[in-house]
C-alpha cells in the first residue's frame, strides 16, 4: 500500500479507536470500511481482532496490516472475480 494510504488506514483505525470502545471490534471495522469507501472507491474489506488469520486475494498495492495497543488491523481491497461463479 502507497504511504498515502497507509497513513490514511492508520489514521481511520485511531479515529475508530476514540469513537468505539476498544472491544468493539465489530464497529472499528465498519468505521474503517466506510471511510475507504468513502475515499477510495467500493471494495474495501477490513479485519480488526486481537488473534486471526485468513487467507485471501488482493488488488496490488492495497493491502496493510497492523497493531495499534491489543488490536490488529487487517485492511485490504479485494479483486473482482473474473469470471461469475455459478450458483
Amino acid at each position: 500500500m502507497p504511504a498515502k494510504m497507509q497513513l490514511q488506514a492508520t489514521s481511520a483505525a485511531s479515529r475508530a479507536l476514540e469513537r468505539f470502545d476498544v472491544l468493539d471490534c465489530r464497529s472499528i471495522t465498519a468505521h474503517i470500511k466506510m471511510e475507504f469507501d468513502t475515499i477510495h472507491g467500493p471494495g474495501w474489506q477490513c479485519m480488526v481482532g486481537c488473534s486471526f488469520s485468513c487467507y485471501f486475494t488482493h488488488s496490488k498495492g492495497s493491502f496493510i496490516y497492523f497493531k495499534f495497543e491489543l488490536l490488529r488491523f487487517l485492511v485490504f481491497k479485494g479483486m473482482a472475480d473474473e469470471q461469475p461463479r455459478p450458483c
